[in-house]
């Protein structure tokens, strides 16, 4: 069975498209936060994992329930390769760098999926070629991290936590290469259902790290506070459930380049409750690297992609295809 419209009309009322947008902007920007908090407390692998498991296990049987076939023997190793790219490599790292590094460093650095993605394309699908407008694009969004990162530039305020950058940037490589690759693995024609099955499979590879890392030992339900929790619920339900249900729905009603817009809001919104309901540090560095960052995203998503053969291996993906849910 298909996967149904999740919306006959093909007019809603602007309401609701005004709040569908309003959840991916404001919701997925606060997971930023909320994940700050929860890792306080929480070893961060295995927080990941209660987050990812929970959400998967619900996507997945809500879409059984349905009526929509669970995924086969070759979807799931599929959704296991994408799993351990996604979730171990860039939510594992993403949850652990956040210990080390403000949230709304976090988003920013994250935030350069999108040249990531674009240089994926180029080396692995080659649905792309490198344009005056993308190799400017990359390299403004390098300056960005670079000043983020720098201790020889004189712009004020601590620079990144250097263990916790680099493991913010190989977290986007590594989302932005599972990326590309997903569209020649065999998985789930329903994206709900694919989503779920990638978000299962992930979430047991990172209960398997955070005990070969004995986070497991380190861990005792009765220590975390009521905040924490709350983070892992918000985490669980809008972050992932009620955020990725609107984005699915905006995408059968808006286009790609405005659904994709959430990229370069999602840092900005993150940025700001960093700084005034976390009391993170806004000076000029970050100012600077987050400006490098959302220019370097703006060309990209907005750019019109040049193909480097008249007919591609896979159909290329707009920036909102594929979600960075955090």
């Amino acid at each position: 069975m298909k996967e149904p419209p999740l919306e006959a009309n093909p007019h809603p009322p602007a309401w609701k498209t005004l709040l569908a947008f309003a959840i991916i902007y404001l919701v997925w920007g606060s997971t930023f936060l909320a994940i700050r908090v929860g890792v306080r407390e929480v070893p961060p692998f295995l927080f990941a994992s209660m987050r990812v498991l929970t959400a998967g296990l619900v996507l997945c049987g809500w879409m059984i329930a349905r009526g929509e076939r669970p995924p086969d023997r070759r979807q799931w190793m599929s959704a296991f390769f994408l799993g351990l790219l996604i979730f171990v490599f860039d939510y594992g790292l993403l949850f652990w760098a956040e210990q080390r590094v403000p949230s709304g460093i976090a988003a920013v650095m994250m935030a350069t999926i999108p040249a990531f993605m674009a240089l994926s394309e180029i080396v692995f699908l080659r649905t792309q070629r490198l344009t005056l407008r993308l190799a400017s694009a990359l390299l403004i969004g390098i300056g960005g991290v670079s000043v983020l990162m720098s201790r020889s530039l004189n712009l004020g305020g601590a620079p990144v936590d250097t263990r916790g950058a680099l493991a913010l940037i190989f977290a986007a490589i590594s989302w932005s290469i599972a990326s590309a690759l997903a569209r020649r693995l065999p998985l789930p024609p329903s994206k709900v259902m694919s989503s779920g099955a990638q978000l299962i499979a992930g979430g047991l590879l990172l209960a398997v790290a955070a005990a070969g890392l004995g986070e497991f030992h380190d861990f005792h339900p009765s220590a975390v506070s009521r905040g924490a929790w709350f983070a892992l619920l918000y985490l669980i339900v809008p972050g992932s459930i009620v955020a990725f249900t609107a984005y699915v729905w905006l995408i059968h009603h808006e286009s790609p380049t405005r659904v994709g817009t959430y990229a370069y809001v999602n840092p900005v919104v993150a940025v700001l409750l960093g700084y005034f309901v976390a009391g993170e540090p806004l000076g000029l560095r970050t100012i600077v690297g987050i400006l490098f960052v959302l220019t370097s995203v703006v060309l990209i998503t907005t750019a019109r992609p040049k193909k480097r053969v008249a007919k591609p291996v896979a159909k290329p993906a707009a920036p909102a295809d594929r979600p960075h849910v955090q």
